[in-house]
């Protein structure tokens, strides 16, 4: 998946499954940064974080400009 627009697709759906849990059960603050291995959440930043670089670069390439 390399595409700019389905990595954009990727990290919406990511937040939308996000926004579903945590107004199902809440988020406490040690699951969002250190969740258990099994949780939900687990790896969701890095994920995350990990698509929006990608996405950051990209953009970047587009206009030939530097981070």
């Amino acid at each position: 998946m390399s595409n700019k627009q389905d990595l954009i697709k990727q990290m919406l759906e990511m937040q939308h499954k996000f926004s579903e849990y945590e107004h199902q059960s809440g988020v406490d603050p040690e699951d969002f940064y250190l969740p258990p291995e099994g949780h939900p959440l687990y790896q969701y930043r890095q994920k995350y974080n990990e698509l929006a670089l990608k996405v950051l670069e990209m953009a970047h390439a587009e206009r030939g400009s530097h981070r």
